[in-house]
């Protein structure tokens, strides 16, 4: 009969507010049911934690159903873990064997600079979307859904951006920190629907400067991003960003 619990190794990055340098340290989880997922497991360890008076683990979530984007860590030299188009809180032990070892470390980039522990700042992605991620047309009262007619074909496109949630693995996961992914998908998203495009070279401009201003690095076309990404967008939606920046230049 296969055991329904498991014992693991952590190796988790500390880091305190405030420290310029973290350090990983040890610590072990017993007894994990592997129905829980990562962050359930997480949350027992931190109960043990508590009660040997010790401080707990730092970490980001939110909703816990992989929609919020808040989550995120990298689990054994990979964000969100091994699973592929999986968040870390959607992401399950029962994909963990008995006495494993696994390293915790918080996304890596000098645009996401760490607060504590596995919790970073990523208000980064907020400024780029403030920067022009959104269409800014006086409507009053909210329009009727059917007022502006779209083809499927353009709204299943405009959908598939539209999934990021802006976690920020696809920054992770890039050797130079690249967010082109991230403002890749959101550039898409608007820029094939009727309503966003008296504003595509705008956006688009605005957005990439942003970008550029925060800190982030250009894309070399590894495709870790694609890889990585819980939502599984494709780096087509760089290129489409690529091509409306280069008609904004033009425009």
């Amino acid at each position: 009969m296969t055991a329904k619990t498991i014992n693991l190794t952590l190796k988790v990055w500390r880091q305190g507010r405030g420290e310029p340098i973290g350090r990983l340290e040890t610590c072990r989880a017993e007894n994990i049911s592997k129905d829980m997922s990562f962050l359930e497991m997480i949350d027992v360890v931190n109960e043990q934690l508590t009660k040997d008076h010790q401080e707990p683990i730092a970490f980001d979530h939110d909703c816990r159903e992989g929609i919020c984007g808040m989550c995120g860590a990298v689990v054994n030299g990979r964000p969100h873990g091994h699973e592929r188009e999986t968040t870390l809180c959607q992401l399950h032990m029962r994909h963990f064997s008995d006495g494993d070892t696994i390293v915790i470390e918080p996304w890596r980039a000098r645009a996401f600079p760490v607060i504590k522990d596995l919790v970073v700042d990523r208000s980064a992605l907020d400024q780029i979307i403030q920067a022009g991620g959104y269409i800014s047309v006086n409507t009053g009262g909210a329009p009727d859904a059917n007022s502006l007619p779209i083809p499927k074909d353009t709204a299943d496109a405009a959908f598939v951006p539209a999934a990021c949630i802006g976690c920020g693995a696809c920054v992770a996961a890039c050797p130079n920190a690249s967010a082109m992914l991230f403002v890749g998908a959101k550039v898409s998203q608007l820029s094939l629907l009727p309503q966003g495009r008296p504003e595509a070279a705008k956006r688009v401009s605005s957005m990439v400067r942003k970008m550029d201003e925060l800190g982030f690095g250009n894309c070399s076309n590894e495709t870790e991003c694609e890889a990585e990404c819980p939502k599984g967008i494709s780096i087509i939606q760089i290129a489409r960003m690529n091509r409306e920046f280069f008609k904004a230049r033009f425009s």
